[in-house]
């Protein structure tokens, strides 16, 4: 029987301590959608800029790359268990670079999935390449996908359009990267902002709505999920972020806060005229997790 790492008091935040590869086969059940940001095999102990100071790129042990047939079969393993825990018309959305975004994509398409589009992160505030012999790396890429060509998805179309002033949203979204009042229990060294999960989430899904991602890191899904009224399963392996991602869903019982970084989200005070409430229902839960 498996045994959540923590679960919120409202049972919409749910964190599993554990590998995915693990867990993912061991329940089942059925999300709207899945969030996934797999390690895009980076740390080669290079260099970088981050906040006006030299650091090293090396995230961690689970970040360091293997063989491109390694690193093909990883993400391969990972969209296969995923594929299994999505609803009929759910998506999937997985984010990455030029390093591993390929990959992504092929294994998509050998798994039979349909990609819909390649979201491209235009960071407004990327840090400067330092070695001045390339252009300065400011994109990050989300594939968007659904199961099979044949099977219809869910789109919130009317209200992306909203969100982009009554005009339709295209695939390149302008967003900074994490902001201070992001890292307030501690970051994570890939975590992604605020803001972007909230758009995601927004398009593919409604209230109340289930969101899986399998590596939960500092849970960001689960923050935005929460704070726009869906609910949310993360897996994380190490024990740090678990950690940072229990404190970030007790920081925002705080009503304050919780108010707080609902106005520092441009799409939330937008999203509010046509999905008013955000707040989940508890008892309009029908269906909860088997743990």
């Amino acid at each position: 029987m498996i045994k959540p790492y923590y679960k919120s008091h409202d049972r919409a935040f749910t964190l599993l301590h554990g590998d995915t590869f693990e867990l993912l086969p061991q329940f089942d059940f059925l999300f709207y959608m899945i969030f996934a940001d797999p390690p895009y095999f980076l740390s080669n102990d290079g260099i970088s800029v981050q906040a006006g100071k030299i650091v090293s790129v090396n995230k961690g042990e689970w970040d360091r790359g293997g063989t491109p047939e390694e690193i093909n079969e990883f993400n391969k393993r990972c969209i296969g268990l995923c594929r299994d825990k999505f609803k009929e018309d759910g998506t999937i959305w997985i984010s990455g670079t030029y390093h591993n975004i390929f990959s992504v994509a092929n294994s998509l398409t050998e798994l039979g999935f349909k990609i819909l589009n390649v979201v491209t992160w235009a960071k407004t505030n990327p840090p400067p390449n330092i070695s001045c012999r390339y252009f300065t790396y400011s994109t990050e890429f989300i594939i968007w996908a659904r199961k099979s060509a044949k099977r219809p998805h869910h789109f919130n179309y009317e209200l992306m359009k909203h969100l982009n002033d009554d005009k339709q949203m295209t695939d390149v979204w302008r967003l900074p990267a994490i902001a201070p009042w992001e890292k307030s229990c501690g970051k994570h060294p890939t975590q992604k902002p605020l803001a972007l999960l909230t758009r995601i989430i927004l398009a593919s899904t409604d209230k109340n709505g289930w969101i899986l991602d399998p590596f939960a890191g500092s849970s960001t899904t689960g923050i935005a999920a929460n704070l726009i009224g869906r609910r949310y399963l993360g897996i994380e392996r190490e024990q740090e972020f678990a950690d940072i991602s229990r404190n970030r869903r007790i920081e925002i019982d705080n009503f304050k806060v919780y108010g707080d970084y609902r106005s520092k989200i441009k799409d939330i005070a937008k999203a509010e005229v046509l999905e008013p409430s955000c707040l989940v229902c508890e008892d309009n839960i029908i269906d909860d997790l088997p743990f």
